[in-house]
């Protein structure tokens, strides 16, 4: 099978320590915290109320508008309240999150299955991913069946399953590889189907001898399916290099992977999608890697969606305080302020770190060495971008590629320096997010100031023309006043 050169990438210490553990399910709290949105696009719409009695997998909030995803209950129990809790963010702000009480009974919905999910049209299978909430779970939480529709609609002939999990630390997509091959599999056949049969190519990172041998072993007699190994180089599991990668196409800037006939989806949504398709389960658990020196018992786990990051780590144990808390990979992932923080879709990781396992190298002057720029995977001036953010010229950085940079870390990893260029490109990215925001909330502004000087012309106009009719109307008074005392007059003489 050919591939493609791709440039820049980095090496960081795989600290793969969990791959060797296998997974184990972690009970339910008594209290599950479910923010309503947990994806890209709108936040899922309350379709229940406080104090009414759910099931497990019961529907709590639907999807709204044409990007969302819905959300489901992953315990029986009731919903206690709606409120504003700490979103997972670095800002710890709070935004709506539903509060289920866990009753323990583990009482579940009744759901349809299908016979045979893979002679199901591509449309029914597309609906049913929809209606279980799935997202994307390699951390992009795009909604699986928006994708899939626009796969559909677009001619996507080339699917790519990402199983290269190229961050540190994590491996529940290897885990989930090796444990429930056979469920992964399936799960793939379905969105293959769903994309009409697509070619099917499965990228795993050659760090993963065993999911690769069987992979290959459950895919060996389906026709449209290969394994591809693939070099262990960080971010290759990144969409748009893994692309390039395996096809030799680029997708442009601005445009969608289906643009250029090809579909990505990751190892842990094939899974969701077999349970969902195949079993009518939604998402409401997903496979985590808990790691970091900090913890007393690392490894992989399955987690309900809403357990609080306290309650986990209450769970596996911890050694000592831990000095950072990430959601997420080290390279990529997020840095939270505390632990009461709840877990959602597009979490496949927490890492408890000490504090001898962070990087405590002070920043210095450039030196020109141009290390940022080999290692960007995208072929950016990391350097040029930041100069231009530290002057506050958003503007220009946006001109040199500032949209185009997938905030993998790999200048900041590479820089000799040690000048936290990635940080500057996380507050130009949440700068255009708020100018696009502010800009939006400006224009719904001008609309209303817009539509009101129409009411006011309106009403104005309707206010002179009901004037006018009065004044005829007196005037048509008067005449017949007139023209009745005229008449009187007449006869009287």
């Amino acid at each position: 099978m050919n591939s493609y050169p791709i440039r820049g990438g980095v090496h960081p210490d795989e600290r793969k320590f969990t791959s060797e553990i296998t997974i184990r399910r972690v009970p339910t709290p008594k209290r599950l915290y479910i923010p309503l949105k947990q994806h890209i696009g709108a936040p899922a719409k309350p379709s229940r109320v406080p104090g009414e009695i759910i099931l497990k997998g019961a529907l709590l909030a639907r999807a709204q508008g044409s990007v969302s995803a819905s959300i489901h209950s992953p315990c029986s129990g009731y919903v206690e309240d709606i409120i504003d809790w700490a979103a997972p963010h670095p800002s710890g702000l709070p935004t709506k999150t539903m509060v289920v009480v866990n009753d323990g009974k583990e009482i579940h919905e009744d759901a349809s299955v299908p016979v045979n999910p893979l002679f199901l049209r591509p449309e029914v299978i597309a609906e049913r991913v929809g209606q279980s909430g799935i997202v994307g779970l390699g951390g992009a939480t795009f909604p699986s069946a928006v994708k899939l529709t626009l796969g559909q609609g677009r001619l996507t002939p080339i699917l790519i399953i990402n199983g290269c999990e190229c961050e540190p630390y994590l491996t529940c997509d290897d885990r989930l590889m090796q444990e429930r091959t056979l469920d992964v599999v399936d799960g793939i056949r379905i969105l293959a189907q769903a994309l009409n049969g697509s070619e099917t190519i499965i990228a795993i990172e050659k760090n993963k001898p065993e999911a690769i041998q069987l992979m290959r072993e459950a895919t060996k007699k389906i026709g449209n399916i290969k394994v591809m190994p693939v070099p262990t180089r960080y971010p290759m599991g990144s969409e748009k290099q893994l692309i390039e990668h395996i096809t030799g196409r680029q997708v442009p800037s601005g445009k969608l992977s289906a643009d250029i006939g090809v579909m990505l989806h990751n190892i842990a949504t094939a899974y969701a999608v077999n349970r969902a398709v195949r079993e009518g389960k939604p998402l409401i658990t997903r496979i985590i890697t808990v790691a970091g020196e900090a913890v007393e018992q690392p490894g992989n786990y399955e987690v309900p969606i809403g357990m609080l990051i306290s309650d986990l780590l209450d769970f596996c144990g911890l050694k000592e305080q831990p000095a950072r808390l990430i959601m997420g990979g080290p390279m990529m992932g997020q840095a939270i302020p505390h632990a009461n923080i709840p877990l959602t879709k597009g979490c496949n990781g927490i890492l408890a770190l000490s504090a001898a396992e962070l990087s405590q190298r002070s920043e210095h002057p450039c030196i020109r060495c141009a290390s940022c720029v080999d290692a960007c995977p995208m072929g950016l001036s990391p350097l040029s971008m930041a100069s231009l953010l530290k002057r506050d010229k958003l503007d220009e950085a946006v001109d040199i590629g500032l949209k185009d940079c997938i905030l993998c870390g790999a200048c900041s990893f590479s820089c000799p320096s040690g000048i936290p260029l990635v940080h500057y490109f996380n507050y130009g990215k949440g700068e255009i997010v708020s100018r696009a925001q502010q800009q939006r909330k400006d224009d719904e502004i001008k609309q209303l100031i817009q539509e009101r000087q129409v009411r006011m012309v309106r009403l104005e106009q309707e206010r002179e023309e009901a004037m006018a009719k009065r004044k005829a109307e007196i005037a048509a008074r008067k005449a017949a006043q007139a023209q009745q005392e005229h008449s009187t007059k007449a006869e009287a003489a």
